[in-house]
């Protein structure tokens, strides 16, 4: 294990930056996603906070961000010190197996023996210390030959996160946490969350992984053997001339599917998949109560206002504001309300019904209005 402060032996990190953040509508758009917005009020970017947070555990150029031919500026913008080399495009979006199957491929090539782990463009992490300490774990656990996961020690029954349920403990030499994934299981509802709490064998699914390159892509040809197969093409190519060509033919055919399908689920299944708690605070900002929560420091009596130039009155209302407008907003005598004003659109919830604001994207789209996504 590396001292603290110095980064980790054989190991780089991969940033997927794709997805709009639908549940984030209207702020949140296809052409300036989730990843893009400082949603914490750090004064830059959720892809920003990420690259700080990774780039002591493996150093600036061990670092390869996956996103959308469209974002390439926006992101090079953001991380002036990303190389070239470790910067992958996706010509439409694949989801995450494609997207971190191919980077884990390109690295193979590159480096036979390096460990890869894949942490998200737009998650808030803020304890540096506890998240290189398991990061520390996962490398050991990925020394040993299997796939880790950073499964996040609940502290409510939050019904926004999927959960991983764990067994026992696994004897790993430096991941002296690590304990055995029975199983993964889908966002539940409140009461299963709540027993779930109560139960103490479950924990929020972060969708961190790391693993040996060539261990991830042997799982992903375990279960989908055409998916692997095109990704392997595409590797062969990237750094080659003929780089161009074989993505516009390959990258169409490629499966989405996330993840958590090709790889977690069933490593998991077949005990090959080891779960190393976290426990610093962690959030996914899936939707604008968490943002509120984020903002309001667990006081529930407060009124989160973001915007720089937000003009707000509020009288006796709790909840969130964000507002990309200079129009002035008045709020009087409500509660948990979620405002989202933006020039083109304006979205009015509660944090209660935040999940349920994707609806309200798929409606969109298939009513045709897509100048607003």
């Amino acid at each position: 294990m590396s001292p603290t402060g110095a980064p980790i032996d054989g190991f780089y990190s991969v940033i997927p930056a794709g997805g709009i953040g639908s549940r984030l509508w209207p702020l949140s758009r296809a052409d300036a996603p989730k990843f893009l917005h400082d949603l914490t009020g750090s004064g830059q970017t959720l892809l920003k906070d990420t690259w700080d947070r990774l780039a002591p555990l493996s150093g600036p150029s061990r670092i390869m961000v996956v996103t959308g031919r469209a974002h390439r500026a926006a992101v090079e913008d953001q991380l002036p010190d990303l190389s070239d080399p470790n910067v992958v495009l996706e010509s439409e979006p694949r989801d995450s197996s494609a997207a971190i199957g191919l980077a884990a491929a390109i690295l193979v090539r590159r480096e036979p023996d390096v460990i890869v782990g894949s942490f998200a463009a737009d998650h808030v992490i803020r304890d540096a210390r506890g998240f290189r300490r398991a990061v520390q774990e996962g490398v050991a656990a990925a020394r040993a030959g299997f796939i880790a996961t950073i499964g996040i020690t609940p502290t409510e029954p939050a019904i926004g996160f999927g959960y991983i349920h764990c067994a026992g403990p696994i004897a790993i030499d430096g991941a002296p946490n690590a304990v055995a994934a029975n199983s993964f299981v889908e966002k539940p509802d409140l009461a299963t969350a709540e027993r779930y709490l109560a139960d103490g064998d479950y924990l929020w699914n972060g969708g961190m992984f790391i693993a040996r390159a060539d261990v991830l892509l042997r799982q992903i040809g375990e279960s989908d053997p055409d998916l692997l197969a095109g990704i392997e093409r595409l590797a062969d190519a990237w750094d080659t001339p003929a780089r161009g060509a074989v993505v516009d033919k390959e990258w169409p055919r490629l499966r989405k599917i996330a993840i958590d399908y090709t790889v977690a689920e069933p490593a998991a299944a077949a005990g090959r998949l080891v779960v190393i708690p976290g426990d610093f605070e962690w959030d996914d900002v899936g939707d604008f109560a968490s943002i509120a929560k984020l903002h309001a420091g667990g006081r529930k009596s407060d009124l989160a206002i973001l915007g720089e130039n937000a003009r707000v009155l509020a009288d006796r209302s709790t909840g969130i504001v964000i507002s990309q407008s200079d129009r002035m907003i008045s709020l009087v005598g409500v509660t948990d309300i979620v405002v989202v004003d933006t020039p083109d659109a304006l979205l009015v919830t509660t944090t209660s019904n935040a999940q349920r604001v994707k609806s309200v994207v798929d409606a969109l789209k298939l009513s045709g209005r897509d100048d607003v996504l």
